[in-house]
């Protein structure tokens, strides 16, 4: 695996429904062979904050020049690899280069450099993929509205449902508060729980190229 780019007509992908394609990369880029079989080399990232409002760019759903939107949440995946080769993020509904390194996605898609509003800034909940395979649940009732109707088209496969039966857990994942990030990224603490946490850590933007690092280390 290099860090050059990939038909991402390759991957499944239902527009608004980005924790379900996410699930799905996972398991084509481990049954692929372009990410361990099990997938210790993937991590999910849950991007959102408490008034589920947060601006990226380079998205292909945007109508603007600078692919600038406003997403309630939206979920990527990183991969880290041995061999010299950069982090990688695989978001399926970014323009970037398809797998993109994780310094170039930052600072085109999430623009630190960029000064927001705190009412924007945004949070990372950063899950193990393996862990994140046998416990995530989506039956899609977030798409419906009052009336139990469709907002969005729904998948055509069937509903994800986790190992231990559960049908629907998608809040505890994009429901983000500032008061559940971590402080310090370097502590043995914060890598355990990330290996073994279901909903993984919870991080501040400026934390996530340090985490990553952190994470590079052990593999």
């Amino acid at each position: 695996m290099t860090t050059s780019t990939m038909d991402v007509f390759r991957f499944h992908h239902t527009p608004f429904y980005c924790e379900e394609n996410v699930y799905l990369l996972c398991k084509k880029l481990c049954s692929d062979g372009i990410a361990n079989a099990e997938g210790s080399d993937l991590f999910v990232v849950f991007i959102s904050n408490e008034r589920k409002q947060i601006p990226l760019w380079n998205q292909k759903a945007s109508r603007r020049a600078d692919g600038v939107i406003l997403w309630d949440y939206h979920v990527i995946c990183i991969q880290i690899k041995k061999g010299g080769i950069p982090p990688l993020v695989w978001d399926l509904d970014s323009s970037l280069p398809f797998p993109s390194p994780l310094p170039s996605y930052v600072s085109e898609t999430i623009r630190p450099s960029f000064q927001l509003f705190s009412d924007y800034n945004r949070l990372f909940r950063v899950v193990h993929a393996p862990i994140f395979l046998r416990c995530f649940a989506s039956d899609r009732r977030h798409m419906k509205d009052s009336g139990g109707n469709w907002i969005e088209e729904p998948p055509q496969h069937e509903p994800i449902v986790a190992e231990d039966g559960a049908v629907h857990n998608l809040n505890e994942y994009i429901n983000i508060s500032v008061a559940d990030a971590i402080t310090d990224v370097t502590t043995s603490s914060v890598k355990d729980a990330i290996f073994t946490e279901k909903h993984g850590v919870v991080i501040k933007e400026n934390q996530l190229e340090k985490l990553v690092c952190q994470l590079s280390s052990l593999e």
